[in-house]
């Protein structure tokens, strides 16, 4: 590793000339040919990442479009960096769903395909670039091998010099050609193939990669971008002056995300009893930004500047230049992330393993369908299943890897209208069954036996889960007690703390804290009450205090029998309180969805989790935390944040205010102490440390945006606001569209060095793609316009709450993949490097779909496999085998491929197990979406993002709307349409008024 003994005197990555003239990225554009026949083409060949990715010059090289064909020779000027386009309104609205062309379209044989894209039918082979949303060969190729840093910048999407600006005309019909707009897939792709090659080391590169790229993280002292990410990487150092950047000012943090093979474990260190050393005064602990004086006899803080004393224990003598002689045997002081185990004073009770416990219900609609089955057999599978990399011994058994910690035990209970406890000690032949009647005052009959060692109890348990759902056949009580059930749980593990698993399949209508339909879809302004956005219930509000408070989390798994009502709002209330999660499945056929439920189970089972958590953020002075967004408790601004458990799919999110100005000479610092139990029974403190370099000029900071940090804040910001204040739909809408236009109108008014034409529309390199985030949030289900079920809007509404970059970044803007023209490598290893060779994504449009193409979109959430109503049969039979060769043979509950020995259908296996490594926490299984055939084809047709659907425009009509705000902004007669914030407080009393007024 190079040397970085002195992190505190940060710049700004490596010192490239903004301005150097020599630089010319960009050759002058090929002339437009007309389309002419597809020729069958490699894994981008000709289609390499354009050198530099980061300018829309590099999209757009190869179009010479219109009346402007000759302007190639505009292109030495240097500007500041940007991408901007023409736009111009469009003559009639975007393309709809249903494929019809817009006025003027030269007709083809094909209705729904491009002029230049009939034909490339299955074997035909070939991407091209009408196909792909690569227009063609823009510059030299891309080849991955190691390189300066200078030259890195040029090229991998994050050049600190100017790109040579592209002015790209509105095409013949006098409207914005969708192939000019920012593409996501483009950005995610080209950066994606820098990274198979080349690790992200998280000092030198100030801006992280995109969310949903798969990289190693070499850590040198600032946090890899998994745990941590700042929207801006360097920060204006007054309040006005962020001001003018229209961006918030935030720190997305996913403590427990899970790291990648090649990147090295956390270290945990252990100082005894002393504790690791903190600063008196604001109480950090030691990290790589602290410096050392007088011989090494203290530590200067580098939040808040205090001079504490070394411990001597912790003493050693400094060199020359201030740098302790022993730096690099401490991880504390050359790592970003860290874990300290701590003494007993940080401890509120003796930690034990965490505990498990599984609540299932056996009412009479879990087991009619099949739920009670399918939840058993996902456990079983969870805790004993074999994976296919076990090794076996010598006499040919399994050598099982414990799916669980040592020292964590598991306990089951099962419920409908009373609630039964199951003694599974190793010591018995067969569990066995305690009832607790008293569902008004639930207790726990149980002493021992109830929580026992998986692997000891095996046999007890495989017993209990395989007859459960036939011991529960005969009694069928169609209503569950689920608040008593709970309330009982939680008495187990008041002791301990935990974490519960409990199914769901029916509205919890008996005992105390019954619910009942509040939601019967009728919704008379259109859009439903505030009030079935979260719960009123007393008893349901002070469970989830109780369970923060004893360090329990909730992990629901609900199925709505038949997308019936389950008031998510007031269930999933309590474990979106405690930090756990809800997984739901609006129709569960059994059939279709025990491949997912069974992964979901396993999943939620094995990652990593912490319980009993308490999170501090803590900032440099100057700065102050403003607010907080994600699953927990706070009882009162500035307290820790209380979390029953923590896992690696949760983030939080953090905005920060200022409370004086930045010194520019010096970096701003951030560090996240995450106090938790872990599951194997450890005490101990996750340190997470992020610096960023103040500049005077928010100019500077432009050049550091971290545009996944920026929607993902600004996405549970609108979530926050839609649970907790008295906003509505309409008002969160309109804040995320003013956000947009606020965005780029600041840019364009404050950080433009020279003037534009003002039918372009200009946007900083760093957010090239943020207006298509924007729009797919306005899209989601949480935020749309129209009907929706309020368990369905509730329910990802909480997501985005708890989600991480990644897992949002694919829910606003799906992958998708179109399988029918894979090459013969796609899918497979490359020889050279041994990744796995993905084919390029498309942008999910239906302009996009290809006649008789396949796709396969995935949006975090689910995967559909879309087949053309003409797919061709030889490729259907190559998927799915022998005598399935029309879409009608194939079984429409199917949820994975089957393996044959086929090319194609290896490659689509292939690609689906590299997209599960790629997601959040939900389980990667397949749903058909045939054209004409099936339903899920309206959630294929929600995913096309790009459309005009979802209540809301197209991607080009959004722009267009976008730029003629940012026009009137510059104008000065612009109106805000969302509210004063004076005004914004008392948004209801309209609504009280009597109609005579």
């Amino acid at each position: 590793m190079a040397d970085y003994s002195m992190y505190h005197s940060l710049g700004q990555g490596e010192p490239i000339d903004p301005n150097n003239p020599n630089r010319t990225t960009q050759p002058a554009p090929p002339q437009f040919q007309p389309p002419s026949p597809r020729t069958p083409q490699g894994y981008f060949p000709g289609q390499h990442a354009p050198a530099d990715d980061a300018g829309l010059a590099a999209q757009m090289g190869g179009m010479n479009l219109g009346a402007d064909a000759g302007h190639g020779t505009l292109r030495k000027k240097k500007k500041d960096r940007h991408a901007y386009h023409t736009v111009e309104a469009p003559v009639g609205s975007s393309q709809p769903f249903n494929g019809i062309p817009p006025a003027g379209t030269p007709a083809t044989a094909f209705l729904n395909a491009e002029p230049s894209a009939a034909g490339s039918r299955y074997g035909a082979g070939g991407l091209s670039p009408q196909m792909n949303q690569f227009p063609s060969p823009a510059s030299p190729g891309f080849s991955p091998a190691p390189v300066s840093p200078a030259e890195f910048a040029a090229r991998s999407g994050y050049s600190d010099a100017a790109p040579s600006p592209t002015v790209v005309g509105a095409s013949g019909q006098s409207r914005v050609s969708p192939d000019e707009m920012p593409s996501v897939p483009l950005s995610r792709d080209s950066v994606q193939q820098y990274y198979l090659n080349n690790v992200y080391p998280t000092f030198e590169r100030l801006v992280p990669p995109p969310a949903t790229v798969s990289f190693v993280a070499f850590d040198q002292g600032n946090a890899s971008p998994k745990f941590a990410r700042l929207t801006l990487n360097n920060i204006p150092a007054t309040a006005d002056s962020l001001k003018s950047t229209g961006l918030p000012l935030g720190l997305l943090l996913q403590p427990m995300a899970t790291l990648q093979a090649g990147e090295s474990e956390i270290p945990v260190l252990d100082f005894g009893d002393a504790g690791p050393p903190r600063c008196h005064r604001c109480r950090a602990y030691i990290n790589p930004f602290m410096m050392f004086r007088s011989g090494g006899n203290k530590f200067v803080c580098n939040l808040c500047g205090y001079a504490n004393d070394t411990p001597p224990e912790y003493f050693c003598a400094t060199s020359p230049s201030g740098v302790r002689v022993d730096r690099d045997q401490r991880p504390e002081l050359t790592r970003g992330t860290v874990e300290f185990t701590v003494p007993k004073e940080y401890w509120t009770r003796e930690p034990v393993g965490l505990r498990y416990l599984f609540l299932i219900d056996v009412t009479q609609e879990s087991f009619n369908k099949g739920y009670v089955e399918s939840f058993c057999d996902g456990i079983l599978r969870a805790l004993y299943g074999a994976d296919e990399n076990e090794e076996t011994d010598e006499n040919g058994e399994v050598k099982r890897k414990r799916r669980i910690p040592a020292g964590a035990k598991v306990g089951f209970v099962t419920y409908d209208t009373e609630v039964h406890f199951y003694n599974v000690s190793p010591a018995l032949e067969q569990a066995q069954m305690m009832i607790m009647p008293d569902i008004e005052d639930p207790f726990v009959p149980l002493s021992e036996g109830l929580f026992v060692d998986p692997y000891e109890s095996e046999a007890v348990i495989t017993s209990l889960l395989t007859r459960l759902p036939d011991m529960f056949s005969n009694i069928k009580n169609p209503e569950p007690a689920l608040l008593s059930t709970l309330n009982a749980a939680v008495a187990a593990l008041e002791n301990t703390g935990g974490k519960i698993f409990c199914s769901l399949a029916a509205l919890p209508t008996w005992g105390p804290g019954r619910l009942f339909m509040r939601d019967d879809g009728k919704h008379p302004g259109g859009e439903p009450d505030k009030k079935l956005f979260s719960t009123e219930h007393p008893a349901w509000r002070k469970l989830a205090e109780k369970m923060v408070s004893v360090g329990v989390g909730v992990d629901f798994f609900m199925a709505a029998p038949s997308g019936g009502y389950l008031d998510i709002a007031t269930v999933g209330y309590v474990s979106a309180t405690t930090g756990g999660e809800t997984f739901y499945y609006p129709n569960f056929i059994a059939p279709r969805d025990n491949t997912k439920l069974s992964l979901e189970i396993k999943h939620a089972v094995t990652r990593e989790t912490g319980y009993q958590a308490l999170m501090k953020v803590r900032c440099s002075n100057g700065l102050q935390v403003s607010s907080y967004h994600g699953n927990f408790i706070q009882h009162t601004f500035g307290a820790d944040l209380e979390i029953g458990v923590i896992d690696a799919d949760k983030a939080l999110g953090v905005t920060f205010g200022y409370d004086g100005k930045l010194d520019s000479k010096l970096d701003a610092h951030f560090q996240a102490a995450l106090l938790y139990t872990s599951a194997s029974g450890q005490r101990r403190v996750r340190c997470i440390n992020v610096i960023a370099g103040v500049s005077e000029q928010a100019r500077d900071s432009i050049k550091f945006i971290d545009q996944d940090a920026v929607y993902t804040i600004l996405a549970k910001e609108a979530s926050t606001k839609l649970a907790t204040t008295s906003s509505t739909l309409k008002d969160v809408r309109l804040g995320l569209t003013e956000k947009t236009i606020d965005v780029l109108a600041n840019y364009r008014k404050h950080f433009l060095s020279q003037p534009h034409p003002p039918g372009q529309l200009v946007m900083p390199e760093r957010l090239k793609e943020f207006a298509m985030y924007m729009l797919g949030m306005l899209k989601c289900r949480a935020f749309k316009g129209g009907s929706e079920t309020t368990d369905r809007r509730v329910h990802e509404m909480r997501l985005i709450r708890s989600m991480g970059a990644l897992e949002l970044s694919l829910y606003l803007y799906p992958r998708m993949i179109p399988l029918h023209n894979l090459q013969p490598g796609d899918g497979f290893p490359d020889p050279a490097s041994g990744h796995l060779r993905m084919p390029p994504t498309i942008r999910t449009s239906f302009s996009r779909v290809e006649p008789g193409g396949v796709y396969l979109v995935d949006n975090g959430q689910q995967a559909l496999l879309w087949f053309h109503a003409q797919t061709s049969p030889n490729l259907i039979a190559d998927l799915f085998g022998e005598g399935k060769e029309t879409l009608q043979s194939l079984d429409a509950y199917t949820s994975e491929l089957p393996v044959l020995q086929t090319h194609l259908n290896a490659q689509v296996r292939n690609i689906v197990e590299f997209l599960r490594t790629m997601r959040g926490s939900k389980g990667l299984t397949i749903q058909l979406a045939r054209q004409g055939i099936d339903g899920a084809e309206y959630e294929f047709a929600r995913m096309l993002v790009e459309d005009r659907n979802n209540e809301a425009q197209s991607y080009v009509d959004w722009l267009v709307h976008v730029h003629k705000a940012v026009q009137l902004e510059l104008a000065g007669q612009r109106k805000r349409e969302d509210m004063s914030e004076t005004t914004r407080a008392l948004p209801g009393f309209t609504g009280l008024r009597p109609s005579y007024w």
